[in-house]
């Protein structure tokens, strides 16, 4: 009795031990992310974001196209929604990562792309076509553009492409890397993982500890008896 009653014990600590390692957040589909801009920063719109902590999250849903909104610091209050790209990375990184497009001095930068923690794959933000030529002048890189303005309803039907520094229209493919290349699509592990983990192992693992604490309570009631 006593060698069962010490099982029994030594099992419900490792049941306090799963519970006690259990990731802190659950996974967020979304994506969300703080970030903080040290000076203003343009997005997609024209609209210019002064410098201050915002929230970059993925639009739900089951849309065929990238969506991505931007709330105030609290997440209460819904800036804009535009429209991105996939964009790649040859290494996923351990912290959000933003990137901007260069632009002439004395004038706000303009958000390129982003990039969740523990993905090699992010966001690349579309602008409208005319500032896009901009921007592609300025950084002298193709910089994929909306050729009609974009709203709640033809968001996943607006045609786009790519502008050049020379201000021409080509097809996305074949200025902007919309696939990853073969050597990204197994990338060496990080040894990092993401801040939001799979809550998958953790359900098997308290699955086992209910099967042995019920096993262990079985026997007990047998000796009991």
């Amino acid at each position: 009795m006593r060698i069962l009653k010490g099982i029994l014990v030594v099992l419900i600590l490792f049941a306090l031990a799963g519970i006690a390692s259990a990731p802190a957040q659950a996974q967020r589909f979304d994506k969300d992310t703080r970030v903080t801009f040290s000076q203003p920063v343009e997005v997609p719109g024209k609209i210019i974001l002064p410098a201050g902590t915002y929230r970059l999250r993925v639009l739900p849903g089951n849309m065929s196209r990238n969506v991505v909104q931007i709330w105030n610091e609290d997440g209460m209050k819904l800036i804009t929604t535009v429209l991105t790209i996939s964009d790649y990375r040859l290494e996923p990184a351990g912290e959000p990562v933003i990137e901007f497009h260069e632009r002439p001095s004395g004038r706000p930068v303009a958000l390129r792309a982003w990039f969740y923690p523990g993905y090699n794959f992010g966001n690349e933000f579309v602008y409208p076509k005319e500032r896009a030529v901009e921007l592609a002048q300025a950084s002298h890189e193709a910089v994929p553009a909306e050729t009609v303005e974009p709203t709640a309803a033809n968001l996943e039907t607006v045609p786009l492409v790519a502008v050049t520094p020379e201000a021409k229209e080509v097809p996305l493919a074949e200025a902007v890397q919309t696939t990853p290349e073969v050597a990204q699509l197994n990338p060496a592990p990080t040894k990092q993982l993401p801040k939001t983990a799979s809550p998958t192992p953790l359900i098997a693992l308290f699955g086992l500890l209910s099967i042995s604490l019920g096993a262990g309570l079985r026997l007990l009631a047998r000796q009991a008896s």
